[in-house]
């Protein structure tokens, strides 16, 4: 990485007397060096001199988010991504991040500060929130320039408010030609597109909480995590070979669609367990794709062309369609969902069981698969299979087949704004991320009372200035609010057919003592739950305890004022500002690490670190498939068994007890897909679309669902008379 000379930064001045006392041996050893392009030629002293001094600045460097002491580095602030008109003061055939120097203002200014539009967290201007509040700007970037990585070859950036540019779009047209996306496949697949659309598959990349999240296990580990959680989240991003840092907004728009139609569609090999690296079959539309029956179906719809309507011939205008399906079997076998759905680590770490459990389970020894519950009539339960056609091509069905739902519905929501997600053809091709983002849901554009009573000059954003395209985006977004309903409407329905809230069971209730007990049963013969990342799910017990004034006597299963659970991870019982519910019932696993003098904590991100200045997962010495699990790092899983039981059991202290009663008792079985206390541990890493960690942590909260609920009313002294809800 060169800089110019007079431009070179103060933090390396101080290593150039040292540098200059080894030249003629550095000199040297670059000369004999392989690889290494400016060895032996003329005028190269002064850039080894350059390259020595860079490296003891720049190569060990620590992530985003350390704690580093400030005296050792002028970069350790990382800056933003460049823009794209940053390349144009580039030095030739130098990456956008080996030349940020040479772009620096006087040194008087606040370098290394981010832009108010970066969408960074800033410190609250009041309150004890502990969390951290939102920069207004609904249109600021991500993840991506908080990591400082730069953006790869081969993406192209949507700009806002104009159109990308023929380079950008020939780049764009080149790449849909390898990997085609979801929004093609929905001209003939539109029920398949519409369930996919709203799913976790659709929303796995898309997810403002996962890239931070794996953005901030790839910092604690300097890098060595490299892609491996990303790679199940958008393969069509990793056979681009695009950046992990890459924020969505600068993605190719397949590879933003997270697990799309041809992540399972264009596979041809049965890979297991090998934890999400797929070899998608490259081609256009007209290449054929791989389904479990083969294509009898399509060369019946390709002998009647006329009928159909369809071109197979790249040359030739027409309704393009892909030219052969094969026969691929494994897509409807359990082990073909293992390849994501059962992560165990390098290190031997076993983080998601999902498929593991499966396969001890009482489901699959009577044969019923994943898809069976996952992808029937019913999410959750085996019910069967729809029938209908596969395809609408030109208007006209195919033949009735069974029919499998692409919903995939699970804990998970979407936390974004309703014109990013769902996805939704009309909306892409209406307007660019970005623009949508800067759509304002809540002041009601496009609404008549909007409308009727903004003012003349009012500042609009430059796609939003036309009164006829609020309108038709107000259009879109309330279709897009019916879809995330419905889509909630799915996500209790797999809830509820896993989880069942018994009856509220009184063992005391004498003048002194009242106690009570419920039992939480895992209804499903297939897994545990939850399941897959149990780490990351809150499924809990919301009790409370009311006199007979309406007054609140006892609680478990609240939330401070991040909105965490009062546990152990919850930042205000961490410091001593709320005391700890030791009666919570939450099936939530724990990561628990070792210590460097003998015991364990729980810990939110489960990062062995070395006790260096940068911090990094150490390799095992012994095998770790004895353990199946570092002997550093465990998990503690407190999921239910399929068809188990646990019973929570709840003492209400007796000087809280005011008489008689009667006493009201009210019982909630609740799900979040993921807590607080992740979202303030990963916080400074900063998400995508610009979100704080405020508007995270509300979004997550806010989606909270409750699956079941229990009452009871309790007098003292006499016989309890339960009212069950």
């Amino acid at each position: 990485m060169w800089g110019k000379p007079g431009m070179m930064k103060s933090g390396l001045k101080r290593d150039l007397i040292a540098v200059a006392t080894v030249l003629p041996v550095a000199i040297g050893f670059f000369v004999l060096s392989a690889g290494v392009g400016f060895a032996g030629t003329s005028g190269s002293l002064q850039r080894v001199v350059e390259y020595l001094a860079a490296a003891d600045d720049d190569l060990l460097l620590p992530n985003a988010g350390e704690q580093t002491d400030s005296s050792q580095a002028d970069d350790l602030l990382l800056q933003p991504a460049p823009s794209p008109s940053d390349d144009l003061l580039l030095l030739p055939g130098t990456p956008p991040a080996a030349s940020d120097d040479l772009l620096l203002p006087k040194a008087s200014d606040d370098l290394l500060l981010p832009a108010a539009s970066d969408g960074v967290l800033v410190p609250p201007s009041g309150g004890d929130d502990l969390l951290l509040t939102p920069v207004a700007d609904p249109v600021a970037p991500s993840v991506a320039p908080a990591i400082g990585a730069p953006v790869p070859a081969g993406t192209f950036t949507e700009e806002a408010g104009s159109a990308p540019g023929a380079a950008a779009e020939h780049e764009r047209l080149f790449t849909e030609n390898r990997f085609p996306a979801a929004t093609t496949c929905a001209t003939c697949h539109p029920k398949q597109y519409s369930e996919w659309s709203a799913s976790q598959h659709a929303y796995a990349q898309l997810s403002p909480v996962f890239l931070t999240m794996q953005a901030a296990i790839n910092a604690k580990t300097s890098g060595t995590n490299g892609d491996f959680c990303v790679r199940c989240h958008t393969p069509v991003g990793m056979n681009l070979e695009e950046s992990v840092y890459v924020s969505n907004f600068d993605r190719h728009p397949t590879s933003r669609e997270g697990v799309t139609c041809i992540t399972c569609h264009r596979v041809n090999r049965n890979y297991g367990k090998i934890s999400g690296r797929l070899a998608i079959v490259e081609g256009d539309l007209y290449e054929p794709v791989f389904g479990p029956k083969g294509g009898e179906e399509l060369e019946r719809v390709l002998a009647e062309p006329q009928t159909y309507r369809v071109s197979t011939d790249r040359d030739v205008p027409g309704r393009g369609i892909h030219t052969g399906v094969e026969r691929f079997f494994p897509l409807v076998t359990p082990g073909f969902c293992s390849t994501c759905h059962d992560v165990t680590l390098v290190n031997g770490f076993r983080l998601e069981e999902a498929f593991a459990e499966y396969h001890q389970s009482p489901a699959s020894e009577a044969g019923v698969t994943c898809q069976d519950c996952h992808m029937g009539k019913e999410q959750g339960v085996a019910t069967g299979y729809e029938q209908g056609p596969a395809a609408i091509v030109g208007g006209q069905p195919t033949r009735p087949r069974k029919l499998a739902s692409h919903f995939f519905a699970g804990p998970d929501h979407s936390i974004l704004p309703p014109g990013l997600f769902p996805l939704n053809v009309k909306a892409q091709s209406f307007k660019t991320m970005r623009e949508w983002m800067a759509f304002d849901d809540a002041a009601g554009w496009g609404t008549d009372a909007f409308e009727d009573a903004a003012p003349r000059d009012y500042a609009f954003p430059e796609a939003w200035r036309s009164i006829d395209d609020r309108y038709d985006g107000r259009k879109i977004i309330e279709e897009q609010k019916q879809r995330l309903v419905q889509a909630d409407e799915r996500r209790l329905e797999v809830l509820r057919n896993g989880l069942e809230l018994g009856e509220i069971k009184v063992t005391a209730a004498d003048m002194d003592d009242l106690a009570f007990s419920v039992a939480v049963r895992n209804i499903t013969d297939g897994h545990a739950v939850p399941t897959g990342f149990d780490a990351e799910r809150l499924m809990f017990l919301d009790v409370t305890v009311t006199n007979g004034d309406g007054a609140v006597i006892y609680r478990s299963g609240d939330r401070d004022p991040n909105g965490d659970l009062r546990d152990t991870h919850s930042a205000y019982v961490h410091a001593g500002e709320l005391p700890l519910d030791e009666d919570l019932f939450n099936l939530q696993s724990k990561f628990l690490v070792r210590l460097l003098r003998g015991g364990e904590r729980e810990q939110v991100l489960p990062i062995n670190t070395s006790q260096g200045v940068l911090p990094f997962v150490r390799p095992e010495a012994f095998p770790t498939t004895i353990y199946g699990r570092p002997r550093g790092t465990r998990k503690h899983k407190q999921t239910i068994d399929p068809l188990g039981t646990r019973t929570a059991e709840y003492t209400v202290p007796s000087e809280l007890l005011t008489g008689a009663g009667p006493y009201a008792i009210d019982v909630k079985l609740k799900a979040q897909m993921v807590p607080v206390n992740l979202i303030l541990a990963i916080q400074d890493i900063g998400f995508d679309y610009g979100m704080s960690a405020r508007q995270v942590a509300d979004a997550v909260v806010g989606g909270t669902l409750t699956i079941a609920e229990q009452a009871a009313v309790v007098t003292l002294g006499e016989q309890s008379k339960a009212a069950v809800q």
